[in-house]
């Protein structure tokens, strides 16, 4: 808490005004904040050479009401007819409803609105109301080459639900969130795409009162988007949440899927494996609606156990030995953790602010026994599952990480970062409204290319002065992991960040990492996928949509490098090195 006589920043709290650019850039509960605590707050006065005065009244605060000046370029008959399939209620054609709709939340998405700027917008907003309405939307967009996109949750960090096209955007959430089908003895859930996070955990972990099942459940599917993000979302982009290395990536949890294309339908069937060819399944996940609309999913869940979880944290000497444990750890083989995270020592060294270990009797008795600032690794995370597993692995985890010469921190870091799990991209706003951006980019390693990538993307994003850039390791697998960058500028130029962020994804393929693990690709990455890919899996992919959507009407504009100019590819090393 500030002292009374402690500067406090004007951070914004309270109701934003209706039908402004603020409550469209807003991450995640219109009434929920978080600001930098005291210590973070002085580490960004220190890096970016501010003082107080710079954070007494913000600037570009987006408040100003979004204008009614981009009619919708549909023919009044279009318009008419989609009236006709959906009703008059689920049919938008007011700007606020298409922007809203239009952006999701990239940085660039959040710097467009502060500024006033509307691009690449829909014409028409349409509330789906079952299968049939996807359906004829589908049918009549192809037949008049309308373009169709696909909105879920609107987390997308890759202008993934960017209308670059205009024509109509489908609003799945509104009514598209319904359990189709539950069935314990399968331990499987069928829900239709628009249903958010939240909503299919209440379904799952209340399985008792609400399909009389004999427990309760979870898919263990808990990404940082986890409030505001779908299940379509989820499947389409093959995300993964912060328990990925217990319960796997979305892509692991489908074992079936229901496709609304323009060619026809997809369904698959509902079982635990075939060998029936090239498998279907993984062909559609990922597509970002490039190929159809995603009307279901049939979802595996585990047991719902809270009780089991064990916590644990420790603080390492350096990043070469916190490394190690990590791998040591993931090629054990005597069971995974569920959240496992690593983090380098500029993280952990803005981590433990943010946790309240800085400053602490905890910190003075690790900086007594050598764990120091600037070298020192924080490692948090989870063991889940049947009690007797999760001891045995959180026990052979504490082993290992004794070996390396690890100090224990116990669990309560691990809560505190519990705590704050969802809520730290609110900080956002906070920080953008005095010009400070926050940011993310991340990519897949494996475990002998690690240090080249964290070196190599680490140098470039310092090549811009006073720049913070966090680095963290988390969804592990025994030949790798993710690698997470996290940065922080004084930047509010869109021109600057989007070639900072183009020297960050060019540092990340130069130096042999992946695009990305988890965020998908959409229009942002689209041009460096081909550089991951290569030439022939891009023309296999073009074909496949050729087939699904043979009039390129679905989510057309450069997603996953599709339909991208060839003038806009960036290749910058051979594929599969």
């Amino acid at each position: 808490m500030a002292k009374r006589d402690e500067f406090r920043p004007d951070w914004f709290e309270g109701k934003m005004p209706g039908g402004s650019f603020r409550s469209i850039l807003k991450w995640g509960d219109p009434d929920a904040y978080k600001h930098p605590n005291r210590k973070l707050y002085a580490l960004m006065k220190v890096t970016f050479g501010l003082d107080d005065s710079h954070f007494a009244k913000p600037f570009e605060t987006g408040m100003e009401s979004v204008p009614e000046n981009m009619p919708c370029a549909l023919e009044a008959r279009h318009v008419q007819a989609f009236r006709s399939i959906v009703g008059d209620g689920n049919l938008f054609t007011d700007v606020y409803h298409r922007l809203q709709v239009g952006y999701g939340k990239t940085m660039l998405d959040a710097m467009r609105l502060r500024k006033g700027i509307i691009e690449n917008i829909p014409d028409l907003v349409l509330h789906p109301r079952g299968r049939a309405d996807l359906r004829a939307i589908i049918d009549y967009c192809d037949a008049n080459l309308i373009p169709v996109y696909i909105y879920g949750g609107g987390s997308s960090v890759t202008r993934g639900v960017e209308a670059v096209k205009g024509g109509v955007t489908l609003d799945m959430r509104v009514h598209l969130n319904k359990v189709l089908r539950f069935d314990e003895k399968n331990h499987t859930i069928t829900v239709e795409a628009g249903m958010s996070g939240p909503e299919l955990e209440r379904q799952l972990r209340n399985a008792v009162e609400l399909h009389k099942a004999s427990r309760a459940y979870t898919c263990g599917h808990l990404p940082q988007s986890f409030e505001y993000s779908a299940v379509g979302g989820w499947v389409t982009t093959r995300g993964s949440g912060q328990n990925s290395t217990y319960y796997g990536n979305a892509s692991d949890m489908v074992i079936a899927q229901d496709y609304v294309c323009p060619r026809g339908d997809i369904r698959t069937g509902e079982f635990p494996a075939a060998a029936n060819g090239p498998d279907i399944d993984q062909v559609m996940m990922g597509s970002e609606g490039t190929f159809g609309a995603l009307y279901s999913a049939t979802l595996r869940f585990r047991m719902y156990q809270p009780r089991n979880t064990r916590r644990y944290s420790f603080i390492f000497k350096d990043w070469e030995s916190a490394k190690e444990a990590a791998r040591e750890v993931l090629q054990g083989e005597f069971g995974n953790p569920s959240v496992f995270r690593l983090s380098d020592p500029e993280e952990s060294d803005v981590a433990l602010k943010l946790y309240g270990v800085e400053g602490t009797v905890l910190d003075t008795f690790m900086r007594a026994r050598g764990f120091k600032k600037g070298e020192r690794c924080l490692m948090l995370g989870t063991a889940d599952g049947e009690a007797g597993f999760s001891r045995h692995v959180k026990r052979r985890i504490m082993g290992i990480c004794a070996r390396h010469g690890a100090m224990s921190t116990t669990g309560l870091v691990q809560k505190s970062w519990e705590h704050g799990r969802f809520r730290d991209p609110y900080m956002r706003e906070d920080l953008q409204d005095f010009g400070i951006m926050m940011d993310t980019l991340e990519c897949s390693v494996n475990w002998s290319n690690l240090e080249e990538v964290h070196t190599g993307v680490r140098a470039f994003c310092h090549s811009r002065p006073d720049t913070i850039c966090m680095t963290h390791m988390s969804h592990f697998y025994p030949q790798g992991c993710n690698l997470y960058f996290i940065f922080i500028a004084k930047m509010d130029s869109i021109d600057e960040y989007l070639a900072y962020q183009a020297g960050i994804l060019d540092s990340i393929q130069r130096h042999g990492a992946t695009m990305s693990h988890h965020h998908g690709i959409g229009k942002s990455f689209a041009p460096w996928l081909e550089g991951d890919v290569g030439p022939e899996a891009i023309a296999l992919l073009r074909a496949i949509k050729r087939h699904f959507d043979p009039k390129g009407i679905m989510n057309p504009g450069g997603t996953i490098a599709l339909d991208l100019p060839d003038s806009q590819r960036r290749i910058l090393r051979k594929p599969g090195r």
